[in-house]
């Protein structure tokens, strides 16, 4: 009986001390990719930074010379400074020597116009007594009309510049203006496209065009990834899907430096037939599905500094 009490612990003993059976299956750590393209062609003049290299937000990576936007700018500012000046003739009027040589035009005009009147009316009357042709006295009608028109004309201009424009000809200025405005706005917007900004913090990977080289719009001229990004990506078919599931919380072994990292299982998706698998020497069915496996690290910190794509491996219960 004793023997056999002994046999019973000892088997007890075995299997409360055997420990369940894993696998290992392999990933790779990853980062979101970010690209960065011009929009407006233009030469590239400087390049302020190197692949490697880590920049915040809101850095200037490149500068571009658009001799384009140059050129309308310059016109832009120029209809701008006309467009402001007439638009406060229209509400001040004109200056004082301005008025003073229209009030002088005013005065040799009405000279004209009286001297026409006084023709006139001594042709009247010889043309009654047949003293003077029919086409002479039209011809000095024609110069009283031209005289008296003239002088019109010089006073209504006077009294604008006196009392201000007609609110008609104020709108018109002002629509001017704000039409120029309007126009420098948008070659402003243009050319601050020439200085190449950093969107977010990020670390650049690749540079891929060199100074003096031509930047076309949509073509990335410099590519990096998010360093707060990094996450672990695994592939697995779908009889290990039991095994896993989102929120979990597990251990990822970083094979290069032989650490380890905490992390949480945030998304579980299918993959296509053609994706991209991330398992070194996958084993499973050719007719199973797969599924990828992204994980997060609980601490960002702790894994910002690691190397993308290199492996790392996790452990699944069999």
């Amino acid at each position: 009986m004793k023997k056999i009490y002994l046999l019973l612990v000892t088997v007890i003993s075995v299997i409360g001390c055997s420990k369940p059976k894993t696998e290992v299956i392999q990933g790779k750590i990853e980062r979101e990719q970010i690209g960065i393209v011009s929009k407006i062609p233009g030469k590239i003049i400087e390049i302020r930074i190197q692949e490697g290299d880590f920049v915040r937000k809101g850095d200037t990576l490149a500068i571009l010379d658009i001799p384009e936007v140059d050129a309308k700018k310059s016109q832009a500012e120029g209809a701008v400074q006309s467009a402001k000046a007439q638009y406060d003739m229209t509400l001040k009027g004109a200056t004082d020597n301005q008025l003073k040589q229209l009030e002088a035009k005013q005065k040799a005009l009405k000279e004209q116009y009286e001297l026409a009147q006084k023709s006139i009316n001594r042709l009247s009357n010889m043309l009654k007594d047949s003293l003077v042709s029919q086409q002479m006295y039209d011809e000095a009608f024609a110069k009283y009309q031209g005289a008296q028109s003239q002088y019109l004309a010089v006073q209504a201009e006077i009294s604008d510049v006196k009392y201000g424009a007609r609110i008609e000809q104020q709108k018109m200025a002002l629509g001017q203006q704000e039409r120029a405005l309007g126009a420098l706005q948008e070659v402003s917007v243009a050319d601050s496209e020439r200085y190449i900004i950093a969107p977010q913090d990020m670390t650049v990977e690749s540079i891929t065009l060199k100074a003096g080289e031509l930047a076309l719009p949509g073509y990335t001229l410099i590519s990096g990834t998010i360093s707060e990004s990094t996450y672990f990506r695994f592939t697995i078919p779908e009889s290990r899907l039991s095994k896993v599931q989102k929120g979990q919380e597990v251990t990822v072994n970083i094979v290069y430096n032989k650490s380890q990292v905490k992390g949480k299982i945030t998304s579980v998706k299918a993959l296509g037939a053609y994706a991209n698998i991330a398992t070194a020497y996958p084993d499973y069915e050719i007719q199973e599905s797969l599924f990828e496996i992204k994980i997060s690290p609980i601490d960002v910190e702790q894994a910002k500094d690691l190397f993308t794509k290199t492996t790392v491996t996790l452990e699944l219960l069999k």
